[in-house]
Parts: C-alpha cells; sequence; structure tokens
C-alpha cells in the first residue's frame, strides 16, 4: 500500500513489519478515523505459555505491539492460558507435550516479566492490557459452543489450512484435539471483540489461517468487521531461522540468557542483515539506520554494535545494555590473557564442573561442548585451521588440555572460535 494514512500502518510499511493484511485499505482508514477523533484501535496478539519464557522469534509481533501503543493505539497481549492445553499445529511436525496446570501457571508468570520492558500497562486509553483466554475458554459448555460457534466453520476449508495439510500429506497424526486450535484462536478474537472492542489480531506468518478464521467467525456471528495482519517470517541472509543457534533459543529473560549473551548474538549478525535488523528491533531512526548500513569492511562492527546495544536496551533496559557493551569491549579487546577486567563480565554460557576441569578437559571435546562447533570432528577441523583459541590464544593441538589452569584472573576461560563467536566458561 502506498502512502498510508494511519501513522502505525506508514511505520510498520517503512520498517518491514507487514506480510499479509485482510483489508489494508479497510484498515488504514479504521486508524485515520479512530486517531483523528483521539481514540484508539484496539489489537492483540496471542502467546501459548509453552516455556517460561519468549525467545527472539517471538520478537517481531512484540515490536508490533509496541509500534502499535506508541502510534496511539491499544495493545492487548492474550495470554493462552486456555489454548496452551490443546496446543497449536502450526509449523509442527507432531503434537507438542501437554502441560499441566501448573506448569501452565508457572510458564505463563514467566512470560509476563518480557512484556514489562516493552509495553505500558495500565488504565489509560492506549495502556496495554493483559488477559488469559483460559477466563473463557475453560468455561465453555460443549454443545452450546458447537452450536453458536461450530456451525460457521468447514471442515472442508479446515483441512486445507496448511497446518492441518501437511500433516495429512506427511501421514503424521493430527489429533482431534489439536483440529479444534483453530476453532478455539478464532473464539478468541470474537470474544475480545465482545468484551474490549478488539478489532484487529496480529502475528506471525504462520497464523495467518487461524486470524483470518477469527475474522469470518466475527462476522458471521455477530455482523462485525476486524481486522488481520502478520508479519513475515524472518531468516538471516545465510536462510537460517532467525534465533537458531547451535547454544540453542534466544531467550527474552534474562534468567534464561542474561543481557550479555543476548548482546553477543545481536554483535554477531550477519553483515547484510544490519541494516533490516536495525530497522525491525530497534528504534533508531530511519536517516540514522540508513547511514550506518552503508558502513562496509570493517566499520560494520560498529552497526553491529550499535544494533546490539539497542537490541538489547529494549529487552533488559538502557543500563545493561550498557554493562553488556562495555563488558564485551573489555572481553574482546584485552591482552593475550582474555582481557576480562570488566565487573560487568558476570555472565557465562557454559557452566563445568571444578572437578572435570581440575584434570583437564581435551580441547576439541570442549569445543563442541561449549556449542563453537557442532561436532567433534568440526572441533578437530577448527583446531586444525589454527581457528581456536583460548584466552586470545591460538589452541596448538586438538588433545591441547583446557584446565584450570587455564583461568583468568577473574576465575573464567575464553573460548573463541575466530574473532567473532566466543564462550565464557566457569568452573561450578
Amino acid at each position: 500500500m502506498s502512502n498510508p494514512r494511519s501513522a502505525f500502518l506508514a511505520a510498520a510499511q517503512q520498517r518491514g513489519y507487514i506480510h499479509q493484511c485482510t483489508d489494508t485499505g479497510g484498515l488504514d482508514a479504521r486508524l485515520a478515523e479512530l486517531n483523528a477523533k483521539g481514540g484508539p484501535l484496539v489489537a492483540y496478539v496471542g502467546y501459548d505459555c509453552t516455556a517460561d519464557s519468549l525467545h527472539i522469534g517471538n520478537l517481531m509481533s512484540i515490536m508490533l505491539l509496541r509500534l502499535f501503543q506508541r502510534t496511539g493505539n491499544k495493545p492487548i497481549v492474550l495470554m493462552g492460558g486456555g489454548t496452551t492445553k490443546i496446543g497449536d499445529p502450526s509449523g509442527k511436525d507432531e503434537a507438542r507435550q501437554l502441560l499441566s496446570d501448573a506448569q501452565i501457571a508457572e510458564n505463563m508468570a514467566g512470560i509476563r516479566t518480557v512484556f514489562a520492558n516493552f509495553l505500558q500497562f495500565g488504565d489509560g486509553p492506549t495502556d496495554a492490557a493483559m488477559v488469559n483466554n483460559a477466563d473463557w475458554l475453560d468455561e465453555l459448555r460443549y454443545i452450546p459452543f458447537l452450536r453458536e460457534v461450530g456451525r460457521h466453520f468447514s471442515v472442508n476449508r479446515m483441512l486445507t489450512q496448511e497446518s492441518v495439510k501437511l500433516r495429512l500429506e506427511r501421514e503424521q497424526p493430527l489429533s482431534f484435539l489439536e483440529f479444534n486450535y483453530l476453532v478455539l484462536q478464532a473464539y478468541d478474537f470474537l470474544e475480545l471483540a465482545r468484551r474490549l472492542r478488539c478489532e484487529m489480531q496480529m502475528g506471525g506468518s504462520d497464523q495467518w489461517g487461524n486470524i483470518v478464521a477469527g475474522v469470518e467467525l466475527a462476522r458471521r456471528s455477530d455482523g462485525k468487521t476486524l481486522f488481520g495482519l502478520t508479519t513475515p517470517l524472518v531468516t538471516t541472509a545465510s536462510g537460517a531461522k532467525m534465533g537458531k543457534t547451535a547454544q540453542g533459543a534466544i531467550w527474552l529473560n534474562a534468567e534464561r540468557l542474561p543481557p550479555f549473551e543476548y548482546w553477543q548474538f545481536w554483535r554477531n549478525t550477519e553483515d547484510t542483515d544490519v541494516g533490516r535488523f536495525l530497522r525491525l528491533f530497534t528504534e533508531l531512526p530511519l536517516p540514522e539506520i540508513e547511514r550506518l548500513e552503508q558502513l562496509r569492511d570493517a566499520e560494520i562492527n560498529e552497526a553491529k554494535k550499535v544494533l546490539a546495544t539497542e537490541a538489547t536496551a529494549l529487552a533488559h533496559g538502557r543500563a545493561a545494555a550498557e554493562e553488556a557493551a562495555e563488558a564485551a569491549r573489555a572481553a574482546f579487546a584485552g591482552p593475550a590473557r582474555g582481557g576480562l577486567t570488566a565487573k560487568a563480565v558476570l555472565t557465562l554460557t557454559l557452566h563445568v564442573p571444578s572437578e572435570e576441569l581440575k584434570g583437564g578437559i581435551p580441547a576439541f571435546r570442549l569445543f563442541a561442548r561449549a556449542g563453537l562447533a557442532k561436532s567433534n570432528s568440526e572441533a578437530r577441523n577448527l583446531i586444525k585451521g589454527r581457528g581456536a583459541y583460548v584466552n586470545n590464544a591460538v589452541v596448538s593441538a586438538e588433545l591441547q588440555p583446557i584446565s584450570l589452569a587455564d583461568l583468568t584472573e577473574e576465575g573464567l576461560i575464553k573460548l573463541s572460535a575466530g574473532r567473532t563467536h566466543h564462550v565464557f566458561v566457569r568452573p561450578d
């Protein structure tokens, strides 16, 4: 859409947040109408409680909610206390593990903390709200629900859903429980429209079918006009899915992944992804982003540091971001023994029992264990190619023991694969 009138769609389009929209022109007109009167549009994103933290794969939708609020609208964070009991089949080859009510409640508590850094909650017209779909899903009566809601869904149409079709094509089991997920998510949208005047659902591109189902349910059931908007799937320039690393998921909770390691993830962004990620995951002005993405060769590292610091500031606060940046400077720009002089270097990736380190661990084994190589053989090749370092010194042999004798004065051992991938080891 060229030149949207609404501030939200204009900014979302400029930064690359929009993949699909059910009615872009209608949504733009509705936003412009409400915002001109000083009233917000209400929109939501849903998050199932499958872990005690969200991860970087959820970050695009969180940034979109933040932009939505900053442009004068009201975001709703929908916690899937009810739908987590079912399990979304989208993008899955098999059913998710069923969690107990206690596990779901614990996960929900952890997820809630993520949003405190991104959204302003309160009772004002544009303040964010957090609701739990268990409040209405847990109270549903089966027969009345089938009569009121189920009659609006065609099984023929549901079978064409990507999540369902892929399972059937691959002859992988799809339980009746999972088959109901689309209906329940659609019903969530209808309930939020009734309860909180919510007019839009946003989510990742894999949620398109579920979102459209909610738009159609509201039209058929209540005669309401609702909107759906999805974000694109984010992959790196090399084609990898965003946030998938050898070390595992990039979590948004500091308890799962401390700010220093979060900063390092962004610092290791591929050169060609820097401009795109600055648009999506920071709030730097576009002219400044355009300047940074023009940097080349060694200078691009300065843009990566800006990306790392700005992204970390949003997730963990400005103080934690600056501390992580200073820790990285001290750790990676220091003398041969590692340069770990900053007090901020408190965050480590790998904990190893002291007894193991006391006797020494062959270098190739420890590098593979730290995730700096995908296998022992890859670690051996890294060492043979003189690309492995301990405390900034080249590892000379595959069997070179790494032990307590390698500890720096700060009680750490720094492992490096090349000059950009690092893991700190702390003895327990």
